[in-house]
């Protein structure tokens, strides 16, 4: 039987030590981090990917860790296993474990690159502009699982109480947009935004059903809530 290392813990440990190793080294943070202006006029264009393994300091750091890990492992569970998937998801067929880890591999990687967009267009002939971290990918992360999971229960750290997955999402974008629109924080709100549409239509692109089923799982559930 073929075995894989889960994808997730692989570049959440790769993140950790390169970011460790950034925190005292600034020549690999500078060498890392995401520069628009130096991708587009000096051919830079690893720093698309390899700004997602630098943080700028150890909170940064956890809190894209901790959602990483927790959303992650799950839906790549999802993703390989198909007893799980095929409980979940009895009217879509099983893409298969290899495929599985390949699809994760290119939502991550997917959400890295397109969580860029945003800068590389308004910032690529600023050289002041500097981002790093893997919110983008971790935001695909999250919003691909809370499309295949909607009513799934989170708890937040701040909130002592279970929340359903999709309330989370809608929130969570809300707050995103707002935040971008305010534009005062040195925080890429719009790399965010980016990553969690990537992770949505890259679940759609895979099979246009789990559209159906999101909306029907939240049906379901507001039918419990009120005795519908």
């Amino acid at each position: 039987m073929e075995q894989y290392t889960p994808i997730t813990i692989v570049v959440l440990i790769a993140t950790v030590l390169v970011s460790i190793g950034g925190f005292s080294n600034n020549e690999l943070f500078n060498k890392l981090k995401f520069n628009p202006y130096m991708v587009r006029h000096r051919n830079e264009w690893p720093r698309v990917i390899t700004h997602a393994f630098v943080h700028v300091d150890w909170i940064h750091l956890f809190f894209n860790m901790f959602v990483l890990h927790s959303f992650g492992t799950n839906l790549e569970l999802l993703f390989t296993e198909e007893t799980i998937f095929t409980r979940l998801f009895p009217e879509i067929e099983f893409w298969g474990k290899a495929k599985g880890y390949f699809y994760f591999g290119l939502l991550y990687l997917g959400g890295i690159l397109f969580a860029t967009l945003p800068a590389f267009r308004k910032h690529s002939d600023n050289h002041q502009y500097n981002s790093v971290g893997a919110s983008g990918a971790v935001s695909a992360v999250l919003f691909a699982t809370i499309l295949l999971l909607p009513t799934s229960s989170v708890r937040l750290f701040f909130i002592p109480v279970n929340i359903p997955a999709f309330v989370v999402g809608a929130g969570y974008l809300v707050y995103e947009h707002f935040q971008n629109k305010r534009g005062k924080s040195n925080v890429a709100h719009d790399a965010h935004i980016s990553g969690a549409l990537f992770g949505l239509v890259f679940m759609i692109v895979l099979n246009f059903r789990f559209i159906s089923h999101f909306f029907s799982e939240v049906s379901l559930y507001f039918q419990s809530l009120f005795g519908g």
